[in-house]
């Protein structure tokens, strides 16, 4: 039972990653000719989170209730972009230095 359970993760995960274009971005962000578009993917966080809000306050004006998961998945998507500015300035630090280190020893060579 839990070995299906966790095969289906998989699988859903990888359907996700694959054709999600939200993922898809965040994964073209994660190379290295990406870690440079983490701050300005940031900015996407907004229009996410005024979906959300819009879908609030249709909520609460009577619009299906269904809409909720619509809520969440704009907060989501808001979170991953928000996140992904620090962790690409991060990555792109450590590359630069990893390139600077690499650099010197063939200069010193």
């Amino acid at each position: 039972m839990i070995r299906s359970l966790w095969t289906l993760s998989i699988h859903i995960r990888d359907f996700l990653r694959r054709y999600m274009p939200t993922n898809i971005l965040l994964d073209a962000i994660r190379t290295r000719r990406g870690f440079k578009w983490g701050v300005p993917a940031m900015l996407l966080a907004v229009p996410y989170l005024l979906i959300a809000s819009t879908c609030t306050n249709l909520i609460h004006n009577g619009a299906p209730e269904w809409m909720h998961l619509i809520v969440l998945l704009c907060i989501w998507n808001a979170l991953k972009f928000l996140w992904i500015g620090p962790v690409s300035l991060v990555h792109l630090v450590r590359a630069n230095a990893r390139e600077h280190r690499a650099h010197q020893a063939v200069q010193r060579s």
